[in-house]
């Protein structure tokens, strides 16, 4: 790791590239360990765009979180799958916007929970906590964000870049649903995750070599696959598109070519 090592006893695992420190990497952060350089840099060599992806999807999450403050009203947020701290977390978007909201972190990696915990402090007039869970665990993260988001008012679901990592084996659909399930009426699913609708075959081959590794695999879904997380949902507009044009800032010098990424944003009525 470029930074402290983990304290001793720790179940940080140094041996395997972690999604969570590659997308650092990739951001230019400083939370990643030698193998996890490697394997983004091998990544990044056959796929090239995944660095501005990743930048783009931080560019993102801001955009979402000031359109559910400003314009939605929602002020409450369940991010599963937070990924390392960086700039523009939700909770500081959010909470900058107005500081009463409230903010549940939901990440199961040990690395990851230890930098939230000592990095994001929220406002003293909102509230931020964070859960050591699975998505796959959709009840327990429930429970527990019970302990602090009020699920009798509407909450924004966060699924940044993570339901890759679950496959249909493991009924990612199911999962999506049951945790909209449990929000009320007037919560919202924000969704991004990266597909394969530009690239092509290089990109195959880059995410292939990937998931032969001993990294968590990663699926890259088809627009129908990746629409169908929505179902019984009201898409904001513009609907499912590539990252960058979701509502997009108005700045003329913006890169606003599709990726292979896209993202949804819809209400449950």
């Amino acid at each position: 790791m470029t930074g402290e090592p983990p304290p001793p006893g720790s179940r940080i695992d140094t041996s395997t590239p972690h999604a969570a420190r590659m997308w650092n990497y990739w951001l230019g952060g400083k939370d990643y360990y030698d193998v996890d350089r490697v394997a983004g840099d091998q990544f990044s060599a056959a796929f090239p765009d995944i660095v501005h992806i990743a930048r783009l999807s931080r560019h993102l999450i801001a955009r979402i979180v000031r359109y559910m403050v400003n314009e939605a009203g929602v002020r409450q947020f369940l991010d599963v799958g937070t990924g390392l701290p960086t700039v523009d977390n939700t909770h500081e978007v959010a909470q900058r916007a107005d500081p009463t909201c409230r903010v549940v972190y939901v990440d199961n990696d040990p690395l990851v929970l230890t930098h939230a915990r000592a990095l994001l402090v929220g406002t003293p007039e909102g509230a931020t906590d964070y859960i050591e869970a699975d998505l796959r665990e959709p009840e327990t993260i429930i429970a527990a964000a019970a302990k602090t988001l009020d699920l009798t008012q509407p909450v924004t679901l966060m699924l940044m870049g993570i339901v890759g990592f679950i496959s249909d084996e493991d009924d990612a659909h199911g999962i999506v649903a049951r945790l909209m399930d449990a929000l009320p009426s007037g919560s919202y699913l924000a969704l991004w995750d990266g597909v394969n609708v530009v690239t092509g075959e290089s990109l195959d081959q880059a995410q292939d070599d990937y998931n032969e590794t001993d990294a968590v695999p990663y699926a890259l879904r088809t627009r129908e696959q990746f629409t169908a997380f929505f179902e019984g949902l009201e898409l904001v507009e513009p609907g499912i598109v590539s990252v960058p044009l979701w509502r997009p800032d108005p700045d003329p010098l913006a890169d606003l070519k599709e990726v292979d990424a896209l993202v949804g944003v819809a209400r449950k009525p």
